[in-house]
């Protein structure tokens, strides 16, 4: 009796262990797809008084943009993070996920919208809103181009 009990649970942990190998194997395989090449890639930089902001941008196959971008605000903590985003006509529509100074525990995520004009990006100001965390841009009220801080020239890109 015992002896088939432990026939039993030995069986069953090598079963377990098996479909956990797969498992593991389906992640590893799924991170690879994720990592995608950049068609081009586009530095930027933008400078209002004493405030900073540093672009990179890449450029993928299916025409969605992922990059980096630094802020640099004076008096205030460095905002590092990540955008996603992808282009309607000359308007970039983005997701900013960046981190606030040396706290790597608390993440925000701000809609941003640039407007491409030749070679420079124009960062927009428009009406946000907030619901349940999220927030986003109000889509009855339209995005200034015009009156704003930050307009991105291109840059050389600088290898970290």
């Amino acid at each position: 009796m015992k002896i088939s009990l432990l026939l039993c649970i030995l069986c069953a942990s090598i079963g377990f262990q098996s479909c956990k190998k797969n498992e593991n194997e389906k992640v590893v395989n799924s991170k690879k797809i994720a990592v995608e090449k950049p068609v081009s890639v586009q530095c930027y930089k933008a400078m209002y008084e004493k405030d900073t902001i540093d672009l990179k941008m890449n450029t993928l196959k299916n025409g969605k943009i992922t990059g980096e971008m630094v802020m640099k605000f004076f008096n205030t903590p460095k905002k590092i993070g990540k955008i996603a985003g992808e282009f309607s006509g000359d308007t970039l529509f983005a997701s900013y996920t960046f981190i606030q100074g040396n706290d790597k525990k608390i993440t925000f995520k701000n809609p941003m919208a640039f407007l491409k004009r030749g070679e420079q990006l124009i960062l927009g100001n428009g009406k946000m809103l907030n619901t349940m965390g999220a927030t986003y841009f109000d889509k009855s009220s339209p995005i200034d181009f015009e009156s704003v801080k930050f307009k991105f020239s291109a840059v050389e890109c600088v290898a970290e």
